[in-house]
């Protein structure tokens, strides 16, 4: 493969990257709109903590460094509680 079209590819996996935290976030508003039907708070420390192992299992599974993969979902939950507060 050309530079090209290897920079081409990278850019097809960014927009797919995106469009995944698009499709994440809109599930996590659906989750934050049920939380507060229910009365329930927006922080699950155990559901966080399930989604931070599941995070560095996945990266094992694909041979990717655990500790950056982590640190990725870390901003995702952030971005998500800062949103849920947001929209209550």
């Amino acid at each position: 493969m050309s530079l090209e079209e290897l920079r081409e590819e990278i850019e097809t996996i960014d927009r797919e990257i995106v469009e995944k935290i698009a499709q994440r976030t809109y599930v996590a508003d659906t989750i934050a709109q049920v939380k507060s039907e229910r009365g329930l708070p927006t922080t699950d420390e155990q559901q966080e903590q399930a989604v931070m192992e599941r995070a560095g299992d996945n990266a094992e599974q694909f041979d990717v460094d655990a500790n950056l993969v982590k640190a990725v979902f870390r901003l995702l939950i952030e971005l998500n509680k800062v949103e849920q507060r947001e929209n209550r």
